[in-house]
């Protein structure tokens, strides 16, 4: 019996080989192909998206008042450098880097700058999603925020901004948890 079923093995195995040239050609018309990508006319570098309504509330917290944290995270620059190094730590992190696959980073890397910017008191408008839109079909678990967080929390170090500043900042992003958590 163990002889029979591991020669029906070996045959299944061994079928694609002996596989008409017809049957070949079906198989690679049956393969995926995507479609185009559309890039965005008004940022150029971009994919496109599906219009959407752009307010500053959909940052998904109320900015800071004065320019004391903003200040503190080094204005524009400093912003942009946190979130590139954030970004950097997230997509080489194997806990996450999942999560960054057939994402737009060029957009995701703006609109973060934008929802710093825009929280931290700066001269910024917020231009992206809504937090529950914008992470709807991600399927997050509280251990993907939590990597994301550390990574945030290791880039705003790198940059020099001061341990209570940060987490002042990160007490305002943490309410966004209930609208990114999905799963």
């Amino acid at each position: 019996m163990r002889i029979l079923i591991l020669a029906s093995a070996a045959c299944l195995l061994a079928a694609p080989a002996f596989a008409s040239p017809a049957s070949a050609q079906d198989a690679a018309q049956d393969e995926f192909v995507a479609p185009p990508v559309v890039m965005s006319t008004e940022h150029p570098d971009e994919e496109a998206v599906e219009p959407y309504e752009r307010l500053n509330a959909h940052a998904g917290a109320t900015p800071f008042e004065g320019t004391a944290m903003w200040e503190a995270f080094h204005g524009s620059e400093g912003v942009s450098r946190i979130v590139d190094a954030m970004i950097d730590r997230s997509v080489a992190d194997p806990r996450i880097s999942g999560a960054f696959v057939a994402h737009d980073l060029i957009r995701l890397r703006r609109v973060l700058k934008e929802q710093f910017g825009y929280i931290l008191g700066g001269p910024t408008t917020y231009t992206g999603r809504d937090m529950e839109t914008a992470h709807r079909d991600l399927g997050l678990q509280p251990a993907d925020m939590g990597a994301l967080v550390e990574n945030l929390q290791i880039a705003m170090s790198d940059e020099g901004v001061a341990f209570p500043a940060q987490n002042r900042f990160l007490a305002k992003l943490a309410p966004m948890r209930r609208d990114v958590i999905t799963r």
